[in-house]
């Protein structure tokens, strides 16, 4: 196992572990995202957004590679909630996957996923 993917496991376990003790979304240090009032500062958002943009559906993955187990599965046309950005296997010339937060912590093929908004951070 490269060290690489040692970090990106690290990084999904603490953040779904920060899910499970928080209770809603992951908090980040110093982060003061959002106010008493439910106002929020779009220059630190927690979750992006896209829409599949694949015509029958997009398998969504437990790794970032085409060929990793499928865990669940997004509509055409459907939003998703994305929480970062990572290079994986190259599907139709394009290497980054997502990491959805759909209920389900799952990798999603960038190039199936149209943005809604900034471009996701990186994990």
């Amino acid at each position: 196992m490269s060290l690489r993917t040692v970090f990106v496991r690290l990084g999904i376990a603490a953040a779904g572990g920060a899910l499970i003790v928080g209770g809603t979304s992951p908090a980040f240090a110093g982060d003061d995202w959002g106010d008493h009032h439910g106002n929020h500062d779009s220059s630190h958002p927690r979750y992006y957004k896209g829409r599949v943009s694949a015509p029958g559906g997009l398998n969504l993955r437990d790794k970032p590679t085409r060929g990793s187990a499928v865990i669940g599965f997004a509509e055409y046309g459907e939003v998703v909630s994305i929480f970062c950005k990572t290079p994986g296997q190259s599907v139709q010339g394009n290497h980054l996957w997502y990491l959805l937060a759909d209920g389900t912590w799952a990798w999603g093929a960038a190039r199936y996923i149209d943005n809604i908004g900034a471009s996701p951070r990186w994990c």
